[in-house]
């Protein structure tokens, strides 16, 4: 288990011999917070949150450069990869991924920020347990390095979850949880921007 963040809190990905991890995996996960419904005989019928994650990418002055998502799931310079749509939400452990090879992100970037859509308008008082972790691909085992859990909930219809920023060559990975309302990627930017 990776350190626990708080809304706010960063964490460098340096490691404490001065080495940067190279590939990370950006894991999103939720669960639905609605009781299951009677079906016609008596069944249980789960209710099924169809969130999308999405990665935003902007440049040292807050331009947009990129977006990944479900219908983009490469990005243009090849480094950030989305390994496809969960329509869901069903089962343990991250529900949407995301590859980062951080060597290879385009020098322009500077900021990546992940977000969570609800593209059928479902809000965020019907998710639980959402959750945003990034796990270590440099080495072997693929240890988890962080895990940020949101607690937040509301009418809201989308969340900025977290953020890579580049100094140099050196990433630092924030937690954020910022409610927005949006049913792709697209619809967040400005909430994205403003999490720079």
């Amino acid at each position: 288990m990776g350190l626990s963040l708080q809304k706010g809190q960063s964490l460098s990905l340096t490691k404490q011999n001065g080495e940067s991890l190279t590939n990370v995996r950006l894991g999103l996960g939720w669960d639905s917070a609605v009781p299951a419904k009677k079906g016609f005989f008596g069944g249980s019928k789960t209710v099924e949150i169809d969130l999308d994650a999405s990665a935003l990418m902007f440049d040292a002055e807050g331009k947009h450069l990129d977006t990944v998502f479900f219908n983009q799931l490469t990005s243009k310079d090849g480094a950030v990869r989305h390994t496809g749509d969960n329509l869901t939400g069903e089962g343990d452990g991250d529900d949407e991924t995301m590859m980062v090879n951080l060597p290879a992100v385009s020098p322009a970037v500077q900021n990546i920020v992940f977000v969570i859509t609800s593209y059928s308008q479902q809000t965020f008082d019907m998710v639980k347990n959402a959750f945003c972790r990034v796990i270590d691909d440099s080495v072997a085992g693929s240890p988890e390095v962080a895990r940020y859990s949101l607690t937040e909930s509301g009418q809201n219809t989308a969340m900025v979850m977290s953020k890579l920023s580049r100094t140099g060559n050196a990433w630092t990975f924030q937690a954020i949880g910022t409610p927005a309302n949006g049913r792709t990627a697209g619809e967040v930017l400005g909430a994205a921007a403003s999490a720079l």
